[in-house]
């Protein structure tokens, strides 16, 4: 080698390492952090690569991941991209629910707004919206109007949530993209077994930190489930339209919030208002009509083959069997009866009937004119229902008389149910072509959120079953009251397997995490296929069916067994009487994911106190401290809880109920039975 060469090389060698220290040099780093501290938000531009990593008491809890997103016709928005400009702010303040689980919502967070640029003659600059919490963290993409985005096409979202140094941290999880929409058994497993899940996906790391990975703000854009790559490595994973793109926007668009809530136990998961904070503001003005309230119906007769939805000898909404729930309802102080099956369409396979339902035209028994004079006399309300089985064209083609045939006879909520397979929603297209669609991607966020939109027109709130998973909007679409999604008590009569007892015990820490849930509790006769371990049936205990009122939290709650259950336990059946929907404030008291949770609320504009708790398969003692409690206040407590006898297998009914005086300096031992809990009054005197 020459002495010429010799220089060349060493010349190059030396720009190599210039060019790398130089681009050491402008990568950027910026954070925000939670106002208490404990969680930092960074995010950085090394390699022009945008990434961002979560620490919370200075441990990674989302490793270094990457950001971006993909588009069919355009640039991307992944390499390339430096920290253009950054901008802060601060909220503290405060915002009150019209219902819910707490009146009082506190809104404190630190944000950053982080402008990504590239040089590029198209595609090239894109925000990053990120607010750190207390209890967690929200980011989201913010694109504005730029040459060559009028009109996209996104193929890709990029964000991950990597956890690689955690792939043997504990997680609960339901798969995605399957059949059953939401409606399948938690998995526990470690993270490494995870395939691809629904959110809200949650974790307990190693070092005992709670993770919860979910999205607020659903509008307008497709689903995100966690897809696991390597082991650690989950990425968005968005639920596709019919031709294969995830989303279709044009002009100026946000997505959702991508959620992260953090939390050093498990309770601390329970006493997050994340989700609801990173939604906008009530946008229907006075929704004084939107009314919590408990409800019977005819329901459960026909998940027990007492009744059928379709006509015949069977047929439970006929005139005369809603008079007879209505004098129930009225007798026992509930405000409406739901009724399934009054209208055409029923008959036959009705999980195929999506073509052929009426939503205006009742059977023959039905006499909807002589069912509003008798509610209106007897003080309660007709609750409608309309089942679309999949086909949402003939609904929203029939939606606004609907919903107009119902405010004339006073319906004021009305149950709409999407029963189809997964990805087999049948939508017609402009050119009159049938399509299917995700009960998940862009179409059905759309289509569910018109059909809450239109119902509020008639002063109508909505309890969607078979839904696209709650993210928040009860705040901003008030009237959205209740959803589904997950699996319900309707499971133990037909689910084969039912429910498992840890089941319930999962629920608040996933699931309820997003927001309320109609399950439908409140079953009393568990005999109806026979007790012991292997049938169908709910494989809790009575005092468990009690404390669902309290821990699956929902507005409007059903007692979902039949009258004459009710009627043969009237001692057990005054707590479901007396427990409200509405609630001042809740607290998690304790619990651990999918073994046991407790739960104190205090009834909205009261100093009453409910609580419940509820156990897995095992049997467990507790220790409940009342110090939430108003001090110097006495207290009669009303308790329901399992017997020493009791068990869910063979036993499940027994129940001891019983009173005491307590203040907020009391403890209250309790022991659950397996599957068991208990429910508890606090009147102040």
């Amino acid at each position: 080698m020459n002495k010429l060469t010799r220089l060349n090389k060493t010349f190059c060698y030396l720009l190599t390492i210039l060019s790398a220290l130089s681009a050491a040099v402008v990568a950027k780093e910026v954070k925000v952090t939670s106002p208490d501290g404990r969680i930092t938000f960074t995010v950085s531009d090394d390699d022009k690569t945008p990434k961002y990593r979560i620490d919370f008491n200075d441990q990674e809890v989302i490793e270094p991941s990457a950001l971006g997103l993909v588009f069919r016709d355009s640039d991307y928005f992944e390499a390339g991209f430096e920290i253009q400009s950054t901008t802060r702010n601060q909220v503290n303040a405060t915002w009150e629910q019209p219902w819910g689980e707490s009146k009082n919502i506190v809104d404190h967070h630190n944000e950053l707004n982080v402008t990504f640029s590239a040089d590029r003659d198209k595609v090239n600059t894109y925000g990053l919206r990120i607010r750190v919490f207390n209890d967690g963290v929200g980011f989201r993409y913010e694109v504005p109007e730029q040459k060559g985005l009028n009109q996209v096409n996104i193929t890709n979202e990029l964000t991950e949530f990597v956890m690689e140094k955690n792939a043997d941290a504990t997680a609960w999880w339901i798969p995605t993209r399957g059949w059953n929409r939401y409606e399948y058994v938690y998995n526990t497993t470690t993270l490494r077994e995870v395939d691809r899940a629904h959110t809200p996906f949650t974790m307990k790391l190693t070092n005992g930190v709670h993770v919860s990975i979910h999205e607020a703000a659903l509008v307008d854009y497709a689903a995100m489930s966690l897809d696991q790559r390597r082991h650690g490595f989950l990425k968005a994973d968005l639920a596709p339209w019919s031709d294969g793109v995830l989303v279709k926007k044009q002009g100026a668009f946000n997505t959702p919030w991508r959620t992260v809530q953090i939390s050093d136990d498990a309770t601390g998961l329970l006493n997050s208002h994340l989700i609801l904070n990173l939604n906008e503001p009530n946008k229907l003005g006075d929704v004084a009509w939107v009314e919590p309230g408990k409800y019977v119906g005819i329901w459960w007769g026909m998940h027990i083959n007492e009744n059928t939805w379709g006509s015949g000898d069977k047929h439970g909404a006929t005139t005369d069997e809603v008079k007879r729930y209505m004098d129930f309802a009225a007798q026992y102080g509930f405000d409406g009866v739901l009724v399934e099956g009054w209208n055409i369409g029923w008959d036959g396979n009705w999980f195929f009937n999506g073509d052929v339902f009426s939503f205006t035209e009742s059977y023959p028994d039905f006499d909807m004119d002589a069912i509003y004079k008798y509610a209106k006399d007897k003080g309660v309300r007709l609750i409608g229902h309309h089942e679309t089985s999949g086909n949402v064209t003939n609904y929203r083609n029939q939606m606004e008389a609907a919903f107009a045939l119902y405010q004339k006879h006073n319906v004021a909520q009305v149950k709409t149910g999407y029963v189809a397979d997964g990805g087999n929603i049948k939508r017609i297209d402009e050119n009159g072509v049938a399509r299917k669609e995700w009960h998940d991607g862009q179409f059905m966020v759309n289509e569910y959120l018109y059909n809450i939109k239109m119902a509020a027109k008639y002063k109508i709130s909505i309890n969607t079953h078979e839904p696209v998973k709650d993210t928040g909007l009860r705040r901003t679409y008030p009237n959205w009251i209740s959803r589904e999604g997950a699996r319900g008590q309707e499971f133990n009569a037909w689910g084969n397997p039912p429910n498992p007892p840890e089941h319930a015990a999962i629920l608040p820490y996933t699931r309820m995490l997003s927001g309320p849930m109609d399950f439908t509790p409140g079953i009393f006769d568990m005999s109806f296929n026979g007790l012991g371990a292997d049938t169908n049936r709910p494989q809790t205990t009575l005092a468990k069916q009690l404390a669902l009122y309290v821990v699956l939290y929902s507005p409007i709650q059903m007692a979902a067994d039949l009258p004459r259950n009710y009627q043969a336990n009237l001692p057990a059946f005054q707590f479901i009487q007396d427990v409200p929907t509405d609630w001042e404030k809740s607290i998690a008291l304790d619990g651990e994911v999918g073994d046991f949770v407790i739960f104190a609320r205090q009834q909205r504009d009261s100093n009453d106190w409910f609580i419940g708790g509820l156990t897995d398969e095992d049997a467990r003692d507790v220790s409940v401290a009342l110090t939430f409690l108003q001090p110097g206040v006495k207290y009669r407590a009303q308790i329901y809880r399992d017997s020493e006898d009791t068990n869910w297998v063979d036993n499940p009914a027994e129940i001891t109920i019983e009173e005491k005086l307590v203040t907020a300096k009391d403890t209250l031992k309790l022991t659950m039975a397996n599957s068991g809990g208990f429910a508890i009054r606090l009147q102040a005197q």
